[in-house]
C-alpha cells in the first residue's frame, strides 16, 4: 500500500467518495467493476482535456495531472461506446469529463482519440483494505421503502437521442413550474455521470435535485432492468413523496436506447407520468419518435420540445403531420407550458394527418 499525496482531482463520477476517504492506494489484478475507484494520472491529453469534480467546477488538465478515476460504461453516440476492461489494466481511457474510465468500444469519426489515464492502483478503504466503491455510499436514502399515493405529479422528459435538447426542455419545465410558484424537484434517471444537466434543473428553480450518481453510479449503461428500476424507484420515494409537488425527470439518450426502453416498457414507470414531453433535433425524428412511442410503448407525448422546438421551419413541418403541440424550450412561453403541464388531462392517441 502506498500513500496518495495532496493535490489530486476528486471527480464527479466519484461524487459519493468523501476526499477524506482517498488516503491509500495499492496496486493490484482485481478484475475492475462498476463503481471500482482507482487513483492514476493522466498520460495524454485527448478528446477531453479537462475533468468535472464533484462541486462542478472545471478542472483544466495536464499530462501528469493526478486524480482518483471511477470504472464505468458509456454509451454516447456522438462520443465513445466505453466498457469496463474484463482485467485491470495500467493504463485506460477516459471516457467522459466526470472521471468514468474504461476502454473504448467505438467512437464517432468525427471524436478525436479519447484521453488516457495511467493507472497506478486501486484507492482503498483505510479501514478494512478493500477497493473503494461508488456504489457502497449512496448518499440517496429514502425514508419510506413503499410508494404511497397519491404521489408528485411527474413531467417526463425523453426524446430522440443525446443532444435532441432534453435537458433544455426540463430547465424549461422547471422554470415554469417554479415561476408559478409551484415546488419541484428534479432528477435524471440514467445516462453518464455530469452534474451540468440536474445543476441547469436547480438553477431554474429545482430543489433539491439528483441523479443516478447520488447512488454511486458512474453510469447506467448496461445496468440490469431491476437495477435500472431500482434507481428510478429510489428517487420516486426520495424526492417524489408530496402530492403537491411536482417532479421533472429526465431520460438520457434515445426511446430506442436499452436502458431507456426498459424504464418505457415499465408499466411502474408509465403510470407515473403526468405529464410527457418528446424531444428531437428536427421534424422527421420528431414524427418518427411519436410513431415509434405509441406502437412499442403505448405512449402519447404531451408536448414536443427539444433543439426543433427553436425553428419555426421544423415546427411548421410538423404541423401538417401532427396536432401535439410545440414549446419552444429555447424562449418557453409561461402561459402555454402552463395549459400544458398543469392540465391533469393526458393525450391518450396521437394526430396523424397525410401531408398537404
Amino acid at each position: 500500500m502506498q500513500k496518495i499525496d495532496k493535490g489530486f482531482i476528486v471527480p464527479s463520477a466519484a461524487l459519493t467518495i468523501k476526499r477524506s476517504q482517498v488516503k491509500l492506494y495499492k496496486d493490484s489484478d482485481k478484475i475492475p467493476e462498476i463503481g471500482d475507484v482507482v487513483y492514476g494520472t493522466i498520460s495524454r491529453i485527448g478528446h477531453h482535456s479537462s475533468l468535472e469534480n464533484a462541486s462542478g467546477r472545471i478542472h483544466m488538465i495536464h499530462n501528469g495531472t493526478k486524480g482518483i478515476f471511477v470504472f464505468g460504461n458509456r454509451y454516447a453516440p456522438d462520443h465513445y461506446e466505453g466498457i469496463i476492461p474484463d482485467r485491470m489494466r495500467h493504463e485506460v481511457d477516459l471516457l467522459a469529463r466526470s472521471g468514468m474510465i474504461g476502454i473504448v468500444k467505438t467512437k464517432n469519426a468525427m471524436i478525436k482519440d479519447p484521453t488516457r489515464v495511467a493507472i497506478d492502483g486501486y484507492v482503498l478503504d483505510k479501514d478494512n483494505n478493500t477497493v473503494l466503491n461508488t456504489c457502497s455510499f449512496p448518499m440517496v436514502k429514502p425514508k419510506k421503502p413503499v410508494k404511497t399515493f397519491p404521489r408528485s405529479r411527474m413531467i417526463l422528459i425523453c426524446g430522440t437521442s443525446m443532444n435532441a435538447g432534453k435537458t433544455m426542455a426540463a430547465v424549461a419545465c422547471c422554470w415554469a413550474l417554479a415561476s408559478m410558484g409551484h415546488r419541484v424537484r428534479a432528477s435524471k434517471v440514467t445516462g453518464t455521470a455530469s452534474l451540468k444537466d440536474i445543476l441547469h434543473m436547480n438553477d431554474a428553480g429545482a430543489v433539491p435535485y439528483a441523479d443516478f450518481t447520488f447512488l454511486g453510479y458512474p453510469s447506467t449503461y448496461l445496468l440490469s432492468k431491476d437495477e435500472v428500476l431500482t434507481i428510478f424507484n429510489q428517487l420516486d420515494l426520495k424526492y417524489a413523496n408530496n402530492r403537491k409537488n411536482y417532479w421533472v425527470v429526465e431520460f438520457a439518450d434515445g426511446i430506442n436506447q436499452r436502458e431507456t426502453a426498459m424504464l418505457l416498457s415499465s408499466k411502474e414507470v408509465r403510470s407515473r407520468i403526468h405529464k410527457l414531453i418528446f424531444c428531437a433535433s428536427d421534424a422527421f425524428g420528431a414524427l418518427g419518435g411519436l410513431k415509434i412511442l405509441e406502437e412499442r410503448f403505448s405512449l402519447v407525448p404531451d408536448a414536443l420540445s427539444g433543439v426543433c422546438s427553436s425553428s419555426p421551419l421544423h415546427v411548421r413541418e410538423l404541423s401538417k403531420f401532427s396536432d401535439v403541440p410545440v414549446f419552444n424550450s429555447a424562449d418557453p412561453d409561461l402561459s402555454q407550458l402552463a395549459k400544458i403541464l398543469l392540465s391533469y388531462e393526458r393525450r391518450l392517441s396521437p394526430s396523424w394527418q397525410n401531408a398537404a
